[in-house]
């Protein structure tokens, strides 16, 4: 099917699930960072002690995501979306009225699980359940959502916050999720896309499959193997994004210049999440899986080594790849290997894993810098890592074809 004719086709259920992870960007690390300099003004907390506490509030955020994440198999997506919504709206307000530390907890893990852990986790399993020929493209148009926000959303809120105070842009942000976002996907999601529920055939075209439960995934040796490589872009990204203040004081740049690098991001991310829906329709995720990681792997070094303020247009360029990749692989990739019956439980753990990745980068890095290790070092780590972690996914994904096969 042509590329436009599906979209055409399928325009409602694609556009909910963009709009999903769009309005997830109020819960996601690259939006909150955006005033981690003010709270730690506000309440007196060190670089380390705001990474703990955003450490302890997203880990949280991850361990109730594997209890409520299992509602997408079992309640219709319209109220499950409304409610989410819902929930994000609030703590959104919360964000803006924060008045204490021990709110600032409370307020960091709602926002953590209904933003960057359910609205994202709907929106993906929607796309996995729903689609299965066609499911590398839909992945990508609905992981572009996220792009978007990072795009626009940093400018915006930072043009926002000079005119109306960091709070005041808050509350507008309260204002687009309840008379926006909400009936916007209510309205889409009225209609739900077939096939619906957990019994349902798998569409036309696509490869019939044993249909996991999440018992049997969390006893598999090549899930733990895949998840270690799939969650070094949310423990890297986030941790860059969370330490941005850091980092430009250490660069002498300013968080103007950096928030401007994000359209780089956003633009090579959108161009990559297309390519890899298409390369993912023509020859599966798991042959693309042991790629991904590569251009992170040198986003790392650029970071490290260059100083100039171009580095951070070249590092967000290609951080946009990676992110590009994995944004539609992590969508795909799960219900291709294990199925869709159970796909609401299963990704309830990944997203909760990538979660907990989100959660360990900030707090780990927060205290290192704490302790005087240097940013260049830890960077390189990093990078390391993502080499260590694309060799191990090779082996893994060829053990995987074989049991297919």
């Amino acid at each position: 099917m042509p590329f436009w004719t599906f979209v055409r086709d399928n325009a409602r259920w694609l556009g909910a699930g963009l709009l999903l992870t769009f309005f997830s960007s109020f819960g996601q690390t690259f939006f909150i960072s955006l005033i981690a300099g003010d709270l730690r003004a506000e309440f007196d907390l060190s670089h380390g002690d705001f990474g703990g506490l955003y450490m302890a509030a997203t880990l949280l955020s991850a361990a109730s995501l594997t209890v409520i994440g299992k509602v997408v198999d079992t309640r219709p997506l319209v109220v499950v979306a409304g409610g989410v919504v819902a929930g994000l709206a609030l703590f959104t307000a919360a964000m803006a009225s924060v008045a204490s530390v021990a709110m600032l907890f409370v307020v960091l893990y709602g926002l953590r699980l209904f933003g960057q852990g359910m609205m994202t986790h709907v929106a993906m399993t929607a796309m996995g359940r729903w689609y299965a020929a066609q499911r590398g493209r839909a992945v990508s148009i609905a992981s572009i959502g996220i792009q978007m926000g990072e795009a626009s959303l940093p400018l915006v809120f930072v043009s926002l916050s000079a005119w109306l105070g960091w709070r005041g842009a808050w509350w507008l942000g309260v204002a687009v999720l309840v008379c926006v976002a909400l009936p916007a996907l209510l309205a889409l999601l009225r209609v739900e896309r077939l096939p619906r529920g957990t019994g349902a055939p798998e569409e036309e075209g696509a490869v019939p499959l044993r249909h996991w439960t999440r018992g049997e995934v969390l006893r598999d040796p090549a899930f733990w193997v895949i998840s270690l490589g799939t969650l070094a872009p949310p423990f890297i990204g986030t941790t860059i994004f969370f330490h941005q203040v850091y980092l430009v004081e250490l660069r002498g740049w300013t968080l103007a210049h950096f928030a401007s690098a994000f359209v780089a991001m956003s633009a090579m991310t959108l161009t990559f999440a297309l390519i890899a829906g298409w390369l993912i329709d023509k020859v599966t995720a798991l042959r693309i899986l042991p790629v991904f990681l590569l251009p992170l792997a040198a986003a790392c070094v650029v970071l490290a080594s260059v100083t100039h303020p171009a580095a951070a247009f070249a590092f967000m360029a290609l951080l946009g790849v990676s992110y590009g990749f994995s944004s539609t692989l992590f969508g795909a990739l799960w219900p291709e290997v294990y199925g869709t019956r159970h796909l609401g439980a299963i990704r309830s753990v990944t997203v909760a894993l990538m979660v907990l990745a989100s959660a360990l980068g900030p707090g780990v890095t927060g205290y290192l810098i704490d302790l005087g290790v240097a940013y260049e070092t830890q960077m390189l780590a990093m990078a390391g890592y993502c080499l260590v972690a694309a060799g191990a996914m090779t082996l893994a994904a060829r053990a995987v074809r074989a049991r297919q096969a």
